[in-house]
C-alpha cells in the first residue's frame, strides 16, 4: 500500500474519446450528436461531442480511487456502447479510424466552426480518440511546477495505451498513429519547461496572438494547467483498448502528479529536458509502443519501453493507492502487448479488418458484461 491513500490522495477523472463506426465496415458514421442525445433520453447520462461528427466523448465525475474510476469508465462505457447500438452504430475505443477515408463531417456550432476554418484541413482529419487524465492541484503556479516535473514521463505515458497501428486500411507501423496525426496541430506535443505560471501565461498569449490557438483551451500540450479545472491535465495518451489500460493510465498519472508535490515540498526542482528531446522520444514511442524500444530522456540512449516502465513505477510506487494492482496491469500488458500489439495479432491471423474491428469491439466492452456500479452518477 502506497503512502497516499484515501482521503490523503488528490482527486482525479478521466475522459475517453471514442469512435462511432458502421457495424459491417467499420467506416466512421457522423452521428455523435444523435448518440449524445441517446444517452442523454435513455440513461440520463451526458456524453460530449467532438470536432468531428464520428466521435463522442465521456467524462468520469471527480474520483477519490482506482475502483471508482474503473466502476465509473465500466458504466460510461456500456451507456455509450448501448446509445451507439440503438443507433445502428458501433462504439470503439480506438485512436484513429482503422478504416475508411481521411476526412469526415465536423460537429455543428460557433466553436467548431471556427476551428475548421482557421485551421483547414487539420481540423477534418480529426477522428482520432484521446484519453486525457485530470488530477486535482491546490493552485496554477503549483500546477506548472507539478507540468515540469510530470514532462519527462511523457513518452513513457504514450506506450501505455498506445492504440492506433491502422489507418485507412493499412498498418501504419506506428502503434500510436494518433500521436503523429495529433502533432501537427501547433499548440500540440510536449510543452516547454516553465519558470512559473506567469511564464507559462505569456506563452499562451504568444500561441493566442499567432493564431496558433483560439483560447487556453486550444492550447493542447501534452500535459498542462487545465483551463478551466483546478486540474493537471495529461493528454498524450490514446484512448485505451480497455478499462483495465485505462485505469492503469489514471494509477501513473496520478502517482507521477503526488511524487512530483513531494519533491516540490522538498524544494526538488524537475529536470529541463529540452523540448527538442521531448519531441524525439514521443515519436519513438507512438512508433514502437510498449513492446519496442523508447528514448530514455536523461541518458539520450535507446532502451527497452517496458524498461522505463519499470523506472516509472519506482518513481511513482510510493504514491499509489494500490501498488499490487498496478503491477497486475503491468504485466498483463508483458503478456498480452498493447492495444496495438492486439489489434495486429487479430489481423496476422487471416488478413481481414472485421477481425481488427470484432477484437476492438470485444476490447471496448471488456468487464461491462459483470459492471456491478450500482446507481450511476451523472457526468454532469
Amino acid at each position: 500500500m502506497g503512502s497516499l491513500v484515501g482521503a490523503q490522495a488528490p482527486t482525479l477523472g478521466v475522459e475517453e474519446e471514442f469512435l462511432l463506426v458502421e457495424p459491417g465496415t467499420g467506416v466512421p458514421v457522423p452521428r455523435g450528436a444523435e448518440v449524445v442525445e441517446a444517452a442523454r433520453s435513455r440513461f440520463a447520462v451526458d456524453l460530449d461531442v467532438e470536432l468531428a461528427q464520428a466521435q463522442v466523448e465521456t467524462r468520469t465525475p471527480v474520483c477519490r480511487d482506482l475502483a471508482d474510476v474503473r466502476r465509473q469508465l465500466l458504466g460510461l462505457r456500456l451507456v455509450a456502447a448501448e446509445a451507439a447500438h440503438a443507433l445502428g452504430c458501433r462504439l470503439l475505443a480506438v485512436a484513429a479510424p482503422p478504416v475508411g477515408g481521411r476526412d469526415g463531417p465536423t460537429s455543428a456550432g460557433e466553436r467548431y466552426h471556427h476551428l475548421t476554418e482557421d485551421y483547414r484541413l487539420l481540423a477534418v482529419e480529426q477522428s482520432i480518440c484521446g484519453c486525457h487524465v485530470h488530477v486535482a492541484v491546490p493552485d496554477p503556479e503549483t500546477a506548472v511546477q507539478v507540468c515540469n516535473h510530470v514532462r519527462p514521463w511523457l513518452p513513457v505515458l504514450g506506450t501505455v495505451t498506445a492504440n492506433s497501428p491502422f489507418a485507412h486500411g493499412v498498418d501504419t507501423g506506428y502503434a500510436s498513429w494518433r500521436s503523429v496525426v495529433w502533432s501537427r496541430w501547433p499548440g500540440a506535443g510536449p510543452p516547454p519547461y516553465f519558470e512559473s505560471f506567469a511564464h507559462y501565461e505569456s506563452t499562451c498569449d504568444v500561441l493566442l496572438a499567432a493564431g496558433a490557438a483560439h483560447d487556453r483551451r486550444m492550447v493542447y500540450w501534452d500535459v498542462r494547467p487545465s483551463s478551466h479545472l483546478p486540474t493537471v491535465e495529461v493528454r498524450v495518451a490514446d484512448v485505451a483498448a480497455t478499462v483495465d489500460e485505462a485505469v492503469l493510465l489514471a494509477a501513473l498519472v496520478r502517482g507521477l502528479v503526488c511524487a512530483a508535490l513531494a519533491d516540490l515540498r522538498r524544494g526538488l526542482r524537475a529536470p529541463a529536458v529540452p523540448t527538442e528531446v521531448l519531441r524525439a522520444a514521443t515519436w519513438r514511442a507512438a512508433r514502437d509502443g510498449v513492446t519496442g524500444l523508447s528514448l530514455d530522456v536523461l541518458s539520450g540512449h535507446l532502451v527497452p519501453a517496458r524498461l522505463l516502465l519499470d523506472r516509472l513505477l519506482h518513481r511513482v510506487e510510493d504514491h499509489l493507492d494500490d501498488v499490487d494492482l498496478v503491477r497486475r496491469l503491468l504485466s498483463t500488458l508483458d503478456t498480452e502487448g498493447g492495444g496495438a500489439d492486439r489489434q495486429r495479432r487479430a489481423f496476422a491471423r487471416a488478413g481481414r479488418m472485421s477481425d481488427v474491428l470484432d477484437r476492438l469491439a470485444r476490447d471496448t466492452l471488456a468487464g461491462t458484461e459483470t459492471w456491478t456500479g450500482g446507481p450511476f452518477r451523472r457526468t454532469a
